[in-house]
């Protein structure tokens, strides 16, 4: 007899759902995918016991009619493609009929199924047929697939903690939620509904479900195409990331995907504006032809093969590009001091329904702050004298800290509840105390002269000017300089209220737009050392480095061979940094043994970093007035005024609404508070 024999039907499905099933998640995704390309519109998924015990699919698809409820658990049956040229032209997310027999080959599975017409109930246990029935007429499909890997002991004593497999399905869910936002899902564990989506196709509504309104409202739509492809989706602010790049959601042709090379792109259009280690939030859908995209490279399909990957990379990180470009980048300080308190529990979002709430998901562009100026009382704070209680409505209660003209008289909250009442004796006379007085100054500044002050007057010191670049546009505010704090920090004011800037980050920004121009403008400048820098590697280093010789000597840095396994360098480029010249050297020289694919760009925008870096201004460096108004004079004319090249922020904003609440000048009254 023959060593060599044909695996039976049942362990050879086995073989196969140890790479399609891998864990509970694994059958979640295999049969809501199923449920899509029936073109289902609401699908619900049912887990017990982190999908171990129990896991249900219900939806409102096609069904299947009875002829095919058999076929369908056979190895290689499949709707989806006819023909080897079917296999190019894959535009359904199954195609390869092993999904069913491999879940039935180690799991309990209980299919009900009706096309409208008829309907078929039937049962497999362990890949065998055990019940074959009529069943109800409802059209679409509900599958229960319990005791998952009872017959596989090995498979089910390496599934994780409840946990870590809840978090997997969850994720599933999550991302074919993201890319069918026409589809309503909801998910449900142990009787919990952990995800609910409304169907309406919105996808900022689906990723406010998933990731909060507040992260979403920070996400803003992009939009991009080329002759090939066209890119659509949602990023996030470089204010909202996270330490992880599973936030990252990527989309081929309503197929979520895992591909590196996009998720670098994805990354590479925030430029700078990323502190590192940190990652965006981002949904980046992608419609493509068929043709250009190979799904069948991966049992769980997954990973794909692309044609013309650096083309769509690029128009990918482009896109990010140029939507980032025109969008206020300064976060407000008070939103930054409130993420690192104990976030509260928000009941009206808990208790908010989905399909009601859509609104409450729209994320509309901010419209530009308009700059404060000084407005009279009676439109400011309009004020009245107190109404009895039966006559007044809800309330709102301005304290002021203006006293009477009779010092003596006591100051009393003034109560408004009446339009008309704003032509009352005590508005009147509030209006006329404070618009008598001058506006504040900062400390060290003169008050504004008029026209015929000046004239009169044109010996003496004008008022300073706002140190901006006027062609910097509205992007970046226009900044008047007050003082700095600790050595570290400039505060400094504008229309809309007060700045605080970080003095290294803005250097460091500064510097680094010098650099970048600096080092990719090729000069044959050179600093002759007095004593040559010699360089010792290991063998298998000098072959790398040799290698790359050229891509040094773009930057200016000349290395010739020095013996065995050393190099040496006679002269360096005049923007090195003085007493640092081997430091940096070798730190160039380090990023070429890291990554021998680095470009010419890359190194020069790693050089530039480098530089802007070793080259700013550090904590603890006192700066005189004129120091400090040349960097806000300078910082508005960077292209990006808002991150440092390591994307830390330069700059946080505290409005005039933000300091009014805060020194509590804006607050209700109780009677206002005791009728909530």
């Amino acid at each position: 007899m023959g060593k060599i024999h044909e695996l039976s039907s049942v362990l050879a499905d086995q073989i196969a759902a140890g790479e399609v099933v891998e864990r509970p998640a694994s059958v979640v995704k295999e049969l809501v995918e199923n449920s899509i390309d029936a073109h289902a519109t609401q699908i619900d998924v049912l887990v017990l016991e982190a999908g171990v015990q129990s896991i249900r699919i219900i939806d409102d698809g096609d069904g299947i009619a009875d002829e095919d409820v058999l076929t369908a658990f056979k190895r290689h049956a499949t709707s989806k493609i006819t023909s080897r040229a079917d296999l190019f032209r894959v535009h359904s997310l199954g195609f390869r009929g092993e999904a069913l027999p491999s879940i039935a080959s180690v799991a309990d599975v209980v299919l009900t199924t009706s096309t409208g017409t008829t309907g078929t109930s039937i049962h497999y246990r362990g890949g065998k047929l055990l019940k074959q029935a009529p069943a109800p007429l409802r059209q679409g499909t509900d599958i229960t697939v319990t005791d998952l890997f009872f017959n596989t002991p090995a498979r089910l004593k390496y599934l994780k903690s409840a946990q870590t497999e809840l978090a997997n399905i969850l994720d599933v869910v999550n991302r074919l939620a993201l890319s069918y936002p026409e589809v309503a899902i909801r998910l449900v564990h142990n009787s919990k509904e952990l995800l609910k989506t409304a169907g309406r196709g919105d996808l900022q509504q689906v990723i406010a479900g998933i990731y909060g309104v507040q992260n979403a409202r920070k996400m803003v739509e992009i939009n991009g195409k080329n002759e090939d492809f066209q890119v659509s989706g949602y990023v996030a602010l470089p204010e909202l990331t996270r330490a992880s790049r599973n936030y990252i959601t990527v989309l081929i042709n309503g197929r979520a995907i895992k591909n590196q090379q996009l998720t670098k792109a994805i990354i590479k259009g925030y430029g700078s504006k990323l502190m590192v280690g940190r990652y965006p939030i981002a949904v980046v859908d992608l419609k493509m032809d068929p043709l250009l995209v190979d799904v069948n490279v991966h049992p769980t399909k997954q990973e794909v093969r692309l044609s013309k990957e650096p083309e769509l990379a690029k128009l990918i990180s482009s896109t990010i590009t140029d939507r980032l470009a025109d969008v206020n980048l300064i976060p407000s300080a008070l939103q930054n001091l409130g993420s690192h308190r104990r976030e509260r529990l928000n009941t009206d979002q808990l208790a908010m329904d989905l399909n009601a709430a859509s609104s409450q998901y729209h994320v509309a562009q901010p419209s530009p702050r308009k700059p404060v100026t000084p407005t009279p009382v009676s439109e400011a704070v309009p004020a009245v004298e107190p109404l009895p209680a039966s006559e007044a409505p809800a309330t709102v209660e301005v304290q002021t800290t203006a006293a009477p003209e009779n010092e003596s008289a006591a100051t009393e909250p003034i109560m408004i509840s009446d339009r008309h009442q704003l032509d009352t004796t005590a508005v009147l006379a509030f209006d006329d105390k404070y618009q008598a007085e001058d506006v504040a100054l900062p400390f060290g500044e003169e008050p504004a002269t008029t026209a015929a002050d000046t004239t009169a007057t044109a010996d003496d010191e004008v008022p300073e000017e706002a140190v901006v670049d006027p062609d910097a546009g509205e992007r970046f505010p226009e900044l008047r300089y007050i003082g700095q704090m600790h050595g570290t920090y400039l505060l400094a004011e504008a229309d809309d209220g007060m700045y605080v800037l970080d003095q290294h980050a803005a250097q460091e920004r500064i510097n680094y737009e010098y650099y970048r121009q600096a080092i990719g403008e090729v000069s044959k400048d050179q600093q002759n050392l007095l004593v040559p820098i010699v360089l010792d590697y290991p063998t298998s280093d000098v072959l790398k480095i040799t290698e790359q010789l050229p891509l040094l000597a773009e930057l200016g840095i000349h290395l010739e061979a020095f013996g065995g396994n050393s190099f040496i360098v006679h002269a360096h480029p005049t923007w090195f940094k003085a007493g640092q010249e081997e430091d940096t050297i070798k730190e160039m020289i380090d990023w070429v043994l890291r990554d021998d694919k680095l470009t010419v760009a890359q190194f020069r925008e790693k050089t530039a970093i480098m530089m802007s870096c070793k080259r700013a201004i550090k904590a603890n460096h006192h700066l005189d007035d004129q120091q400090a108004r040349a960097l806000l004079k300078k910082l508005p004319t960077c292209e990006n005024p808002f991150n440092c090249p390591h994307g830390r922020p330069v700059t946080v904003h505290f409005t005039n609404t933000d300091m009014e609440k805060m020194f509590k000048r804006i607050q209700d009254s109780h009677e206002s508070t005791t009728n909530h």
